[in-house]
């Protein structure tokens, strides 16, 4: 199982709901707001003090646990989606899910995807 971690821009998210819909099977995903700073434009990325703009820092964090078959389309749907070609497009993480436990039912791991 894996957990798919997804901070896009807030209007991409349209394009990215709808990329998701359109896959075979979705576990169903989460998005909540974020702000955040964007790693740096000087030296090795290092934060330079004319880059702080904190009006320009809003952005959407997509969280989906899936199964390990569906995870690779999954991040292509949304890295497909969120793509403008622009810095700040965001970053998509995976990480390996140990355990899922669907809280209604009792169902666990793959089960509860």
């Amino acid at each position: 199982m894996k957990q798919i971690t997804a901070i896009i821009r807030p209007q991409r998210l349209e394009a990215v709901e709808a990329a998701l819909h359109a896959l075979p099977h979705l576990p169903g995903f989460t998005v909540f707001t974020a702000r955040g700073h964007a790693r740096g434009h000087g030296q090795d990325h290092r934060f330079v003090a004319d880059e702080w703009n904190p009006d320009a820092h809003d952005a959407l964090v997509l969280l989906v646990l899936c199964v390990d078959d569906d995870a690779l389309a999954i991040i292509d749907a949304v890295t497909t989606a969120a793509y403008t070609g622009l810095p700040g497009d965001g970053i998509v993480g995976v990480a390996e899910l140990v355990a899922a436990v669907r809280i209604r039912t009792g169902e666990r791991d793959a089960a509860a995807l």
